[in-house]
C-alpha cells in the first residue's frame, strides 16, 4: 500500500480496484480487551486452574467482543420462532450445569458453514449451516451442552492464561537480556481479540467439553446418545465433503474417537436413558423456515468455498442459484456483492449490498460493505453515510473508525477525517491501515 498513492486517489475520488479491496481488508479489526492472571478454583473438577481472565472478565468480553463477531457471521436469522426454539433447549441444558449463573444466551446465525461457539460467559452462536444438518433435538441439545462444557471448565481462560504463563517466560528472557526493553515487552500479547478466543481448543478441551455436554444433556432428559449422533454426523460429513467443515474442525478438533468415547459413556454410564425420545418431530417442525431455505444454504456454502479457491465464476453461479431460490435472503445478496467486488464489479455489487439493507436493516455488514463500495465508486459522502449507520448499530469497530476517516478525506472534510484518524490510532491499531493514518496526520501537520 503506498499511502501518497491512495491519498491522491482520494482527492480524485478515484480509487482503484486495488486500492477498495486493500481498504476492505485493512478496516478488518478485533476488540480489545486487558486480562490479568491468576488461579482459581475449576467449577468442574475442584482443583486449583491458571487463568487469564476472572468471572468478570469473562461476561466483559462476552459483552464487547460477541456482538462484533455475530456479525461478521451475518447476524441473528430473522426469524423468531427459530431463535426462540433454541433458546428454549439452551435454557433447560443451562440450569444442569455447574456454573448456572453464567449469562447464557442463544441465537441461530445467518451464516452458512458448519459450526457453533461460544465466547466465554456462554454467549453461544449456533450457524444456520449446521442445524439443516442436524436430526433431531438430542443433536441439538449435544451440540449446546458441547459449547456449555467449554464454559463451565473454563476453557477460554485457562487458554489465555496458557499464553500469559508462556508470554512471561519470553519477557523474562528479555529482560535477562536487556533491561532497558522491560517497558516495551510488558506490554505484548497484553490483548487479544475475538478470533484467537474461538482459535482452536486443544483435544483434551474437546474431550472435556465433550463429556460435560453429554453429562448436561442427561440431566436435563435427553438422550445420551445424541452426544454420538451428533459426532457421526460430523465424521460423516467431513468423509463426504472436508471443505465444507474446515472451520468446524479448525476451532473443534475433531476425531472417531471423540464418537467412540461418546458411544461408550452412552452404553455404559448413560445406559438408563437410552429410551429417552430424541424430539426428532419437534426439532423438524421447530425449524421448519430454516429447512425450507437448505438449498439456498446449501449453495451459498458451496458459494463460499469457491470464493475461498477465488474460483469466483463458480462462486458467482453458485450465489445465483441461491438468489434464484430465495431472492429475499440477505446471506446470499451480501456473498454475492462480495464475490462481485472480489472481481471489481462495484457497481454490480452495491446494487446486492444494498438489497442486503433493506432486507435486513438491523444488520451492520451490509453498510460496512456498501461504504467500501461507495468508496470504490467515487461516492465518500454515500460511504460515510453508511460507516456511519454502521458505527451506530455497532460501535466500537476501529476499522470503521479507520473508514470514517477515508471518507472523510474524500469528502475534503480534513479536520473531521483527522479526528477519526487519531482515534484509531489511540486504539492501539497496528499495521497499514495505522501507518495509513499516521502519515496522513503528519502531512496534515498535526503530529511530528
Amino acid at each position: 500500500m503506498n499511502p501518497k498513492a491512495l491519498a491522491h486517489n482520494l482527492q480524485r475520488n478515484r480509487l482503484s480496484r486495488r486500492d477498495a479491496l486493500w481498504l476492505f481488508g485493512a478496516s478488518t479489526s478485533v476488540v480489545m480487551v486487558p486480562w490479568l492472571q491468576g488461579c482459581a478454583t475449576s467449577p468442574v473438577t475442584g482443583k486449583t486452574i491458571v487463568v487469564g481472565m476472572s468471572e468478570e472478565q469473562e461476561r466483559q468480553v462476552d459483552a464487547q467482543m460477541s456482538p462484533h463477531q455475530f456479525s461478521q457471521d451475518l447476524g441473528p436469522i430473522q426469524d423468531a420462532g427459530v431463535n426462540d426454539y433454541v433458546v428454549s433447549v439452551g435454557r433447560s441444558l443451562q440450569q444442569h450445569t455447574h456454573r448456572p449463573q453464567m449469562p447464557y444466551s442463544y441465537r441461530v446465525l445467518n451464516a452458512n458453514y458448519v459450526n457453533a461457539y461460544t465466547f466465554p460467559a456462554g454467549a453461544m452462536g449456533v450457524t444456520r449451516g449446521i442445524l439443516t444438518e442436524l436430526d433431531d433435538e438430542a443433536e441439538l441439545a449435544a451440540l449446546l451442552g458441547h459449547e456449555m462444557g467449554h464454559v463451565n471448565a473454563r476453557h477460554a481462560a485457562q487458554r489465555q492464561g496458557q499464553a500469559l504463563i508462556a508470554q512471561s517466560v519470553v519477557v523474562g528472557l528479555n529482560v535477562a537480556a536487556s533491561n532497558s526493553q522491560w517497558g516495551a515487552l510488558v506490554g505484548v500479547g497484553s490483548q487479544i481479540g475475538a478470533s484467537a478466543l474461538l482459535a482452536s481448543y486443544s483435544r483434551d478441551n474437546e474431550r472435556e467439553a465433550d463429556a460435560l455436554g453429554q453429562e448436561y444433556m442427561v440431566r436435563a432428559g435427553y438422550p445420551a446418545s445424541g452426544m454420538t449422533d451428533l459426532h457421526q454426523m460430523l465424521v460423516d460429513q467431513e468423509k463426504a465433503q472436508p471443505s465444507l467443515l474446515q472451520t468446524m474442525f479448525s476451532s473443534h478438533p475433531m476425531s472417531a474417537e471423540r464418537r467412540d468415547t461418546a458411544r461408550r459413556l452412552a452404553q455404559e454410564r448413560y445406559g438408563a436413558s437410552a429410551s429417552r425420545p430424541v424430539q426428532r418431530e419437534r426439532y423438524m417442525d421447530s425449524i421448519a423456515g430454516v429447512r425450507r431455505i437448505k438449498p439456498t444454504i446449501d449453495a451459498c456454502k458451496n458459494g463460499e468455498t469457491a470464493m475461498a479457491r477465488k474460483a469466483y465464476a463458480d462462486a458467482n453461479t453458485q450465489f445465483t442459484q441461491a438468489l434464484k431460490l430465495t431472492p429475499q435472503d440477505y446471506a446470499a445478496n451480501l456473498r454475492m456483492a462480495q464475490c462481485l467486488q472480489a472481481q471489481g464489479r462495484t457497481r454490480d455489487a452495491q446494487r446486492y449490498a444494498d438489497a442486503a439493507k433493506t432486507i435486513y436493516p438491523q444488520e451492520a455488514q451490509a453498510r460496512k460493505l456498501a461504504g467500501v463500495l461507495a468508496l470504490a465508486d467515487g461516492e465518500p459522502a454515500r460511504a460515510h453515510a453508511d460507516l456511519l449507520a454502521f458505527d451506530r448499530m455497532l460501535p466500537g469497530d476501529p476499522g470503521v473508525t479507520f473508514l470514517r476517516g477515508v471518507a472523510l478525506e474524500g469528502m475534503g472534510e480534513r479536520e473531521a477525517a483527522a479526528r477519526q484518524y487519531n482515534a484509531f490510532l489511540r486504539l492501539g491499531a497496528q499495521g497499514q491501515a495505522a501507518q495509513y493514518s499516521a502519515s496522513r496526520l503528519k502531512a496534515w501537520g498535526y503530529t511530528k
